[in-house]
């Protein structure tokens, strides 16, 4: 072969046992063309237009010592596969067990031609290595940190920052959180220095706030937004000019972590703890390790910034990875813990709220909105039986019943099916009981109770982004709460026990860090009510004091190896093949293999014939447990089941699926 004569290429695939690079022989007529990068179609016997893929090296060795077909085709002389993001995904698949090709169809978003002929027509008018001349930005001081906190920037170091409470006024007075306009000037500070930086949040609410802070202080066309919610065509076009020689401000969701950057200078990932930025998809990379991955191999300074610092950041930290960092003064909200109040009396029982809070609200309510978050969305969404308590179920699936709405008919929250002549199953009661009330209920009952005052509901069902700062009840789940223009004159906690009466290993921290994301939107001065818990969570969202209580967690997960002390893996297949799978993985202690057990239907209740096993491993073992892991998945997915006495077709393979670090222990 002649010097560069053969394109390895990365076949588009789900199936694992493809997850390599195939070489394929350059033919002289591509030999200009078929650069690393590019998208190909190459010659494969089961397809008969070819199979797509992304070159990933040119190189004049083959690994393959037979003939080499020839490359079929160049689809685009666009290298949309760079060599940073074909590494950072190589490697974090091979973390998770996983195939590079489940990330890059998150880092690279589909083709769209029209956009990409634009792209390649303006590239070729002004050459293709020459980026437009880039704006002179001088960087700004982030206000409320020290100055180390832009030294620690200019030093690429790993910071774990506690965010600023407090809502400022935006471009054309639009409300902004506090913590947008520091990460913007954190980005803008790397900017500035002609770096790229890479702000990641949760959701499109998060975006929306970092657009406003960055808006007028960043040329608009330095800014790329990569959100799952554009249109196909906006997301491609941000895509490629990430691609150009010229430092970028990208923002976007858990998917823009991967989004190429001409050199990197900043990754910075608002609320880590979020379970919006655990990937849903094979291989399931969470955002943050991604994030850990891609800044060992950039070298570019981290930032995780929360109001509520995460356990899995408290561990980096702990281990002295990461380096923790405070606002200078130290401030936080003004917060009243009523477990021990009564509960008031009138309109105040009927919502479930402590005097002393009722009275609060009376009075702040006429000042400005005051926000009062609730655990559930709708009217009524559990009911129980009014006679014994038990919970309400459907007849048809067993789910929980509630009420829709005002007015309708009890039904399943999962099926749907209406609840015409119910009758309990455990005392044949036919009436039912009010157990939780969502944002319907109560805002109806704050409605009675403040007759003149607006009420506005805010959920998943109704979108509310912002509310102007006059007199208003805001009504709002966790997470979906908008922004006050000024803050919220007070805050109002409630349901705060039945959050934490939900099955997860990490609901004590998910409440902190729902009620202290809530406590940040109020006002200066402004009080903030939480009702109905106690002890050391409640002590510590009143001092706001979350990392102490995070490092608390830490220490029971370490005892139980739970974690982040440890990594997990869920294994879930046929018996026999698990059985297998557990029999190689030598030197794990017996007491860290959990399983197998039958998994069971959460619709039905019953056995899904399959069953379901836990590995738990030190951080140490995780390369081992990753590699033997994912051997056996291809193993599996290429065997074939010899058939039954008389039957004629082989039954399928066994199956075997792998998840690490699955935010939830489910056995």
């Amino acid at each position: 072969m002649t010097s560069a004569s053969i394109a390895r290429v990365l076949i588009d695939s789900p199936l694992p046992q493809l997850d390599h690079p195939f070489d394929f022989r350059i033919p002289p007529e591509l030999a200009g063309v078929a650069l690393p990068g590019v998208r190909v179609v190459v010659p494969w016997r089961s397809l008969k237009n070819g199979a797509a893929g992304y070159i990933v090296e040119v190189t004049s060795d083959a690994e393959f010592s037979g003939k080499l077909s020839d490359l079929g085709e160049v689809v685009s002389p666009a290298r949309v596969l760079t060599p940073e993001v074909w590494a950072l995904a190589r490697r974090a698949a091979d973390r998770a067990a996983g195939s590079a090709n489940g990330i890059l169809r998150l880092a690279i978003p589909g083709r769209q031609v029209r956009v990409e002929r634009a792209w390649i027509a303006e590239h070729e008018e002004r050459g293709a290595d020459v980026a437009p001349e880039t704006p002179q930005v001088s960087a700004v001081p982030i206000t409320g940190y020290p100055d180390t906190l832009a030294a620690a920037l200019a030093a690429h170091e790993r910071i774990a920052l506690d965010a600023l409470p407090g809502v400022l006024p935006g471009p054309q007075e639009a409300p902004v959180g506090r913590w947008a306009i520091t990460l913007a000037e954190a980005a803008l500070d790397r900017y500035a220095a002609g770096e790229s930086a890479i702000l990641v949040v949760p959701d499109y609410r998060d975006l929306d706030q970092l657009l406003l802070a960055l808006e007028d202080r960043v040329p608009i066309v330095d800014i790329l937004r990569m959100d799952a919610k554009q249109p196909n065509p906006d997301r491609y076009r941000a895509f490629l000019a990430a691609l150009e020689p010229r430092p970028r401000i990208i923002i976007g969701n858990r998917s823009a972590v991967y989004a190429p950057a001409h050199n990197l200078g900043l990754i910075a990932l608002w609320n880590d703890g979020d379970p919006l930025h655990a990937e849903p998809l094979a291989p399931y990379v969470h955002a943050r390790d991604a994030a850990l991955i891609r800044q060992e191999q950039s070298g570019a300074a981290l930032v995780f910034a929360s109001h509520s610092r995460s356990v899995e950041t408290q561990r980096l930290v702990e281990m002295g990875f990461v380096r923790p960092l405070d606002p200078q003064p130290r401030q936080r909200p003004k917060i009243i813990v009523t477990e021990q109040q009564d509960q008031g009396e009138g309109p105040a029982a009927a919502v479930r709220i402590p005097s002393a809070a009722w009275r609060t609200i009376a009075e702040s309510v006429k000042e400005g909105p005051v926000l009062v978050q609730v655990a559930r969305p709708g009217y009524a969404p559990m009911l129980s039986c009014k006679r014994c308590g038990d919970a309400a179920r459907c007849t048809a699936c067993h789910g929980p019943l509630g009420i829709p709405a005002r007015g309708a008919a009890p039904a399943c929250t999962l099926c749907g099916h209406l609840a015409a002549g119910w009758v309990c199953a455990t005392c044949e009661g036919t009436e039912f009981r009010l157990v939780t009330r969502g944002t319907g209920r109560t805002a109806e009952e704050l409605g009675r109770a403040f007759p003149a005052t607006t009420v506005i509901v805010a959920d998943g069902e109704k979108t509310v982004l912002t509310v102007p700062d006059r007199p208003a009840l805001i009504v709002a789940t966790r997470g979906a709460e908008p922004i006050a223009h000024g803050g919220y004159r007070a805050v109002l906690l409630l349901d705060g026990d039945r959050m934490l009466a939900a099955e997860s290993l990490s609901i004590a921290s998910d409440c902190l860090r729902w009620w202290s994301h809530a406590a940040a939107l109020a006002a200066p001065g402004a009080t903030v009510l939480l009702v109905g818990v106690g002890g050391e969570l409640a002590r510590a969202f009143a001092t706001w004091n979350q990392a102490e209580f995070a490092s608390a967690e830490l220490i029971d997960r370490k005892a139980l190896r739970f974690p982040p002390a440890v990594r997990l893996a869920t294994i879930t297949g046929q018996d026999d093949a698990i059985r297998d799978v557990l029999t190689s993985l030598q030197g794990l202690p017996p007491g860290d293999i959990l399983g197998p057990v039958p998994v069971i239907q959460e619709e039905t209740g019953r056995p899904s014939g399959e069953s379901r096993a836990v590995v738990r491993f030190d951080f140490a073992a995780g390369t081992r447990v990753a590699t033997e892991l994912r051997a056996a998945v291809i193993e599996y997915a290429t065997k074939r089941r010899a058939p039954r006495a008389g039957a004629r077709p082989a039954r399928p393979a066994p199956t075997l699926k792998v998840r690490f670090d699955d935010p939830e222990i489910r056995l």
